[in-house]
């Protein structure tokens, strides 16, 4: 593994990581309720959406092992462009859902390939 790609993934990694911080002791309504969780949590998937479109860009064999790449980077898009469209009920979705397997994910690509997570 490149070591731009390594270091994407870990960007990655520590945004999902602190989404999962972010949210921890929260339910549903406490985080539509709190605009700045939802910020910071949008923020993180903005980082990760990028970071992991900048890995896939560099080594196209992520998308065997990130099999949602597309998605996230649609996310990310999402987030930047369609701003004003944003449904919280779907990012607490993902949030609840897609987070834990992806930095699972993450983490077994980067031990894998020898770094410590």
């Amino acid at each position: 593994m490149q070591v731009e790609v390594a270091k994407r993934l870990l960007d990655a990694l520590d945004a999902a990581r602190r989404i999962r911080k972010f949210t921890a002791t929260l339910d549903s309504a406490q985080f539509s309720a709190s605009e700045m969780v939802r910020s910071a949590v949008e923020r993180q998937f903005e980082i990760i959406g990028e970071a992991l479109g900048k890995a896939g860009a560099a080594d196209s064999s992520l998308a065997e092992s990130i099999p949602e790449l597309p998605k996230i980077v649609g996310l990310r898009n999402r987030l930047i462009h369609g701003y004003d469209s944003v449904d919280d009920e779907i990012i607490w979705d993902v949030v609840q859902s897609k987070v834990p397997p992806l930095a699972e994910q993450l983490e077994a690509e980067l031990r894998s390939a020898g770094y410590s997570v």
